[in-house]
């Protein structure tokens, strides 16, 4: 299992649109939204190449202006 956060930027006109857009993602949440269009977003995936293909898929979200991966752990189910 893997558990990352990040740190979204969006213009914040967009910022409504695009929290539903990282919700609406597979393990995706948004924790928090600053005025300026900063989301906090934690990733829940089974492994570390589902983790990437979100990150990924977050940056290429329209109305994202830049992704930073702020933290990872991962560890084995048993």
């Amino acid at each position: 299992m893997n558990i990352s956060s990040a740190l979204v930027h969006a213009h914040p006109t967009n910022v409504t649109a695009v929290s539903e857009r990282l919700t609406a993602l597979q393990g995706v949440e948004v924790h928090g939204i600053s005025p300026e269009g900063k989301l906090i977003v934690t990733i829940e995936s089974d492994d570390d190449d589902s983790t990437l293909a979100t990150y990924t898929r977050i940056g290429q979200l329209e109305g994202v202006l830049a992704a930073a991966l702020i933290y990872n752990h991962s560890e084995s189910e048993t």
